[in-house]
């Protein structure tokens, strides 16, 4: 079962990713992808094993994002893809069918290759302008994913689609009216003053939501 709230960890002053994603946890999240980009391996292996242990604490899900070789090594639950990393078609051939295995996508036809590889979801972004990307994609607004869900819908895809890139509890009803499986979240989570008020949130829209439109994940 694919997570509708996925948090992602992001490099905050003072913190470590294991704690961020402690208190996400902590918050009531139970879908961790673990970010980390220009660090040396050991570091990342520390962040790896350390975040896991607080997944583990706390009954969540521990995705590694563009370390195959990592997330084998520690058991982690799976890895997510970006476009430039190691494509999830040679993923899935290396990882086998146990792992978990996630896919950014800006495009349908991103999707597609995406679908093709055997991929569990896709993160389909970015819904608007965000700073935790260096090299952001063509934003793609509300408008956007409903082209591309109904090119899904007309190919046959059936894999959740999760909206990623500045998205908000406000943003919900509209992106899971538009077939929208859920979201992929990190500042507003991580920069929040209250946590646990986020996370609630959050999760009160995807329920409110999923209630309303119970029939239009893509």
């Amino acid at each position: 079962m694919i997570s509708r709230l996925h948090y992602i960890t992001q490099d905050i002053a003072g913190y470590t990713h294991a704690q961020l994603a402690a208190r996400a946890c902590a918050a009531g999240v139970h879908w961790v992808q673990l970010r980390l980009k220009n660090v040396s391996p050991d570091h990342w292996r520390q962040e790896a094993l350390d975040t896991q242990a607080v997944c583990q604490h706390y009954g969540a899900k521990l995705i590694i994002n563009d370390n195959v070789a990592l997330a084998q090594e520690i058991g982690a639950d799976g890895i997510h893809l970006g476009l430039q990393d190691m494509s999830t078609k040679e993923a899935r051939k290396q990882l086998g069918p146990g792992m978990i295995i996630g896919g950014t996508a800006n495009t349908f036809e991103d999707i597609q290759m995406h679908a093709a590889a055997g991929v569990d979801y896709v993160g389909v972004g970015p819904f608007r302008f965000t700073s935790t990307k260096e090299k952001l994609s063509p934003i793609l607004g509300l408008e956007g994913y409903q082209k591309i869900i109904s090119r899904c819908r007309a190919a046959g895809i059936t894999q959740p689609l999760l909206a990623i890139g500045g998205v908000t509890a406000a943003d919900v009803p509209d992106l899971l009216a538009a077939g929208l499986h859920g979201i992929a979240v990190s500042s507003v989570i991580n920069k929040s003053d209250n946590a646990a008020a986020a996370v609630q949130a959050l999760w009160q829209a995807l329920e409110e939501s999923t209630t309303t439109h119970p029939f239009t994940q893509a």
